[in-house]
């Protein structure tokens, strides 16, 4: 069995990360999508509600599973049996960072490869931090968030305006 393991913060989850996710469903027995902890963040959602809104939007895919760790990834991988980690690029300053990393976590952990999968078109331009800032603008999030999430993202933002 093919195990693949797909990390990110997910804060927020958006819809450039459900299309990675889905296509990467699609292409290993078994997908772990992980909320990494990166203590230099101070995420707008805590670690079990980003798991908690990744589960819901990804309900529909049976070899999914959700989780998180404040391990290492190429440990984390290593302990869950995973040869594989996902990354997302939608630029090429995505591939400078995440090349780097992939020759890390392969150093660390030799047996774990990573694939990349680059954005669909009409995610190239999304990240968790445009999203958040279109949201504080009250611009229409459909088009960014898994509609299932924007009334729990739009809560959290007028909750901190406060």
């Amino acid at each position: 069995m093919k195990i693949a393991i797909y990390p990110g913060s997910f804060d927020p989850v958006t819809n450039g990360h459900l299309n990675i996710i889905e296509r990467a469903a699609n292409i290993f027995d078994r997908l772990i999508v992980c909320v990494m902890v990166n203590a230099g963040k101070a995420p707008m959602f805590t670690t079990d509600e980003r798991v908690a809104l990744l589960r819901q939007v990804t309900g529909h895919l049976s070899n999914v599973e959700i989780d998180s760790s404040n391990q290492l990834l190429a440990e984390y991988a290593r302990q869950r049996g995973s040869c594989v980690i996902v990354k997302g690029l939608r630029a090429a300053t995505d591939f400078e960072k995440e090349f780097q990393m992939a020759l890390i976590n392969h150093k660390i952990n030799p047996g774990l490869d990573t694939m990349f999968l680059t954005a669909e078109h009409q995610y190239m331009y999304l990240s968790s931090s445009a999203v958040k800032e279109l949201g504080s603008y009250q611009v229409d999030l459909t088009e960014f968030l898994p509609e299932a999430i924007i009334p729990a993202f739009q809560a959290r933002l007028n909750s901190t305006k406060k």
